[in-house]
């Protein structure tokens, strides 16, 4: 599937809280480098755009002390590529910019993730155990077991070093 990928526009903003609402809940998430609930719809980032102009995928992220922490990422066509599009956008500018890392957070339950994110290259830095339990006192709604049955407890996160 052709794919385009380009810095997020207020034209996308509905799309954007769509995807974000269906795949987070809402679009307020927790960063990393914040340690408190944003608004992901507010960030900066990059939509992955099919042909029939529908998004295909969206990234934001936010920056802080010469790192890149990927807030959210969310490949809505699955097994398209559009999450490698995405995180390829977003190194780029990190780059670009003299950043030395990306950085990202998922949680024990996400797998599938997991292993895609270091097919791409991030390494596992800190486990956070049972980050998720005082994660819960800022968001309730985040759920106790995933899909698979998985009990979402840890944080992971993870650091791809940039050349730049």
């Amino acid at each position: 599937m052709p794919l385009t990928v380009r810095p997020i526009v207020p034209g996308d903003l509905e799309q954007v809280v769509e995807i974000l609402t269906a795949s987070w809940g809402d679009t307020h998430v927790i960063a990393l480098t914040w340690g408190e609930m944003i608004d992901a719809s507010t960030l900066p980032g990059f939509v992955a755009v099919a042909d029939d102009d529908r998004i295909a995928g969206l990234i934001t992220y936010t920056e802080r002390d010469g790192s890149v922490e990927i807030v959210t990422i969310d490949a809505v066509v699955k097994g398209a590529g559009v999450g490698t599009a995405l995180l390829d956008a977003v190194r780029e500018v990190a780059q670009r910019r003299g950043m030395r890392r990306l950085t990202l957070i998922t949680t024990n339950d996400n797998t599938r993730a997991l292993a895609f994110y270091q097919r791409y290259g991030f390494d596992l830095v800190a486990l956070r155990r049972d980050a998720i339990t005082r994660t819960r006192e800022l968001k309730p709604s985040i759920p106790e077991l995933s899909e698979d049955g998985i009990p979402i407890r840890h944080e992971l996160e993870l650091e791809l070093p940039l050349d730049s």
